[in-house]
C-alpha cells in the first residue's frame, strides 16, 4: 500500500478512528490493532511475504527471551548468531542470490571455464532491508545488555511491523521505539496537528518534487547517448532532487503518521543538500541508516581510534557495506567507495566533525566561504548519484564521459513536455528557498509559532501547488526496491 494512494487515504482514517475511539482504553488492544493494521498494510502488496516478517519476529523474540536467563558467554554468542544468520540469510537470499551467482559465473569465464548456473526469478520483498536491520538492533542491544528483553510478544510484533515505517524506514532502534509500545498513549492534539503538517510536506516532496523530477531524470538517463553534456548535468540534478524528495518525503509521511498514533520516530533527514562537507552530509542524510552502521559496524571494527590503516579500512568498510545494502549492483558499491574517498581526507585531518551546527545559523545568507563549501559538497554528491542511478558501470562511465565533453558548455536540450520541465525547475527553486528558511526546523512546515491566518494560508498554498503541479499516478517510492 502506497502513502500516495487512494487506498492509504481510506486505510489511515479507519485505523485512526479504531485506535483512538475503540481501543483507547486498553493498551494491548491498541498494540494488537497496530499489528493487524500493519499486516494488512504490508499484505496489500503481497500477502505471501507476511510469513517472512512473522518468522523473523518469532525468532528474534525467542532469542531475546533466551538471552534474558543465559549468562554463559558462548551460549549467548550462539543465540546472537542465530538471529544474525536468520535475518541476514533471508536478506542475502532475496536480495543478493542472483548477484553473487552471476558474478561467480563471470569470474570463472575469465579463465575460459564455463559454468551452467541458472538465476532464480526472485521477487524482492518490499522493506526487507529495513525491518531486518530494525530487528537486528533489538537482539544486538539485548546481547550487549543495553536493552531489557521483552516478554510482551504483541508489543514486540508491533515494534517489528509498525506500518508507518515498515517498508522504507526510518530504521528505528529498539531502545527508542519498543518502550513506546509499553506505555499508555493518549491523544495529544498539537502533536497530531504537527504530524499532519509533516505528512503534508512529505506528500509535497513526493508528488510535486520527486515525481516530476523523475519524469525528466528517466528521460535523460534512459536516452543519455542522445543527450549533450549540459542536459546530462541537468539529468543528474533532476535525479538528485528526485531521490531526496522521494525518500525524505516518505520519511516525513512515516514520522507524521506515527505522531497521529502517539509515537515519536527519529528524524531521518536534516536538509542534507545544505551541508558544507561530506561528513556533514552523512550526518544529515538517511540518519537512521548512517547511525546504524556507525554503531553496529564502524565502532565495533575500531572506529577512528586506531592508526591510519585502521581508519582507512573502517571508513571503506562502512561505506562499501552501505552501498551494497542499497542494491545488488556494482554501481552501488562504486557509489559507496566514492563517498569513502570523499570522507577520508576529512577524517585523516580530524575535520570530519567540523560542521555540527546548521549552516549560517541565525543569518539569512551564508558567507562566501560557506556558499563555496556547500556548492562543492553538492557537486560531489550529484556526481556520486550518477553511479547510484545508472543501470550499470558502463552506463555510468558513458554518462560521465559525455557530461564532461565540450557539449557541456552548450544550452541544454528542451525535454517534453516543455511546460512541465519549466515548472519543475521552478518548483525545485521554490523548494530550496522554503527548506533554506526552515533549515533549523524538524520539517519545513513546522510553523506552530506563527499566527492562525499565516499557517492556514501556507497550508492552502501548499495544497493548491500539489493540486496544480503534483503527479497523482501512485508512483512507488524509490526505496521500496532497497
Amino acid at each position: 500500500m502506497l502513502f500516495n494512494s487512494l487506498d492509504f487515504a481510506i486505510f489511515l482514517p479507519i485505523v485512526f478512528l479504531l485506535y483512538w475511539f475503540v481501543a483507547q482504553k486498553n493498551l494491548k488492544i491498541q498494540n494488537g490493532l497496530i499489528v493487524i493494521a500493519s499486516y494488512v498494510f504490508y499484505g496489500w502488496w503481497d500477502w505471501r511475504f507476511l510469513s517472512l516478517i512473522i518468522f523473523s519476529t518469532v525468532v528474534d523474540y525467542l532469542v531475546g527471551f533466551k538471552l534474558r536467563n543465559e549468562d554463559q558467554k558462548s551460549k549467548r554468542k550462539v543465540l546472537l548468531w542465530i538471529s544474525i544468520l536468520v535475518n541476514l540469510g533471508f536478506l542475502g537470499f532475496f536480495k543478493y542470490y542472483n548477484f553473487f551467482l552471476e558474478n561467480f559465473v563471470d569470474a570463472f569465464s575469465l579463465f575460459g571455464m564455463t559454468i551452467n548456473a541458472n538465476s532464480l526469478n526472485i521477487i524482492l520483498p518490499v522493506g526487507i532491508s529495513f525491518y531486518t536491520f530494525q530487528t537486528l538492533s533489538y537482539t544486538i542491544d539485548v546481547y550487549k545488555n543495553k536493552l531489557e528483553p521483552t516478554e510482551d510478544f504483541i508489543a514486540f510484533s508491533a515494534f517489528v511491523c509498525f506500518f508507518p515505517q515498515l517498508v522504507a524506514g526510518p530504521i528505528e532502534r529498539a531502545t527508542n521505539l519498543l518502550p513506546q509500545f509499553y506505555k499508555k498513549r493518549t491523544f495529544i492534539y498539537h502533536k497530531a496537528v504537527d504530524g499532519m503538517r509533516q505528512i503534508l510536506w512529505g506528500l509535497f516532496k513526493k508528488i510535486v518534487i520527486a515525481d516530476n523530477c523523475a519524469e525528466f531524470a528517466n528521460q535523460i538517463f534512459n536516452n543519455s547517448a542522445d543527450m549533450n553534456g549540459s542536459t546530462l548535468v541537468l539529468g543528474a540534478i533532476f535525479f538528485t532532487f528526485q531521490i531526496y524528495g522521494d525518500f525524505s518525503g516518505y520519511s516525513d509521511i512515516a514520522i507524521g503518521t506515527s505522531r497521529l498514533f502517539g509515537f515519536d520516530l527519529k528524524q531521518n533527514f536534516a536538509t542534507p543538500y545544505f551541508s558544507r562537507d561530506i561528513a556533514e552530509f552523512w550526518r544529515r542524510w538517511h540518519i537512521s541508516l548512517s547511525t546504524w552502521f556507525r554503531d553496529y559496524l564502524y565502532i565495533p571494527l575500531g572506529g577512528s581510534r586506531g592508526g591510519t590503516w585502521m581508519k582507512v579500512r573502517n571508513t571503506f568498510a562502512i561505506f562499501l557495506v552501505s552501498g551494497f545494502w542499497h542494491g545488488s549492483n556494482w554501481t552501488f558499491i562504486i557509489w559507496g567507495a566514492l563517498n569513502a574517498i570523499y570522507f577520508l581526507p576529512l577524517l585523516l585531518t580530524n575535520n570530519n566533525r567540523k560542521h555540527l551546527r546548521v549552516i549560517a545559523e541565525g543569518k539569512l545568507f551564508p558567507s562566501l566561504g560557506e556558499s563555496f563549501a556547500m556548492l562543492a559538497t553538492f557537486g560531489l554528491t550529484v556526481f556520486a548519484w550518477i553511479f547510484f542511478r545508472a543501470d550499470n558501470i558502463s552506463h555510468a562511465l558513458s554518462y560521465i564521459s559525455r557530461m564532461c565533453s565540450v557539449s557541456t558548455f552548450t544550452p541544454f536540450q528542451i525535454l517534453t513536455p516543455k511546460v512541465t520541465m519549466i515548472y519543475t525547475i521552478g518548483m525545485i527553486i521554490l523548494f530550496l528557498i522554503v527548506e533554506w528558511i526552515q533549515r533549523d526546523k524538524i520539517h519545513a512546515l513546522d510553523v506552530h509559532n506563527k499566527n492562525f491566518t499565516f499557517r492556514w494560508m501556507l497550508y492552502l498554498i501548499v495544497i493548491l501547488i500539489m493540486i496544480s503541479f503534483g503527479y497523482f499516478g501512485e508512483n512507488e517510492f524509490i526505496y521500496f526496491q532497497f
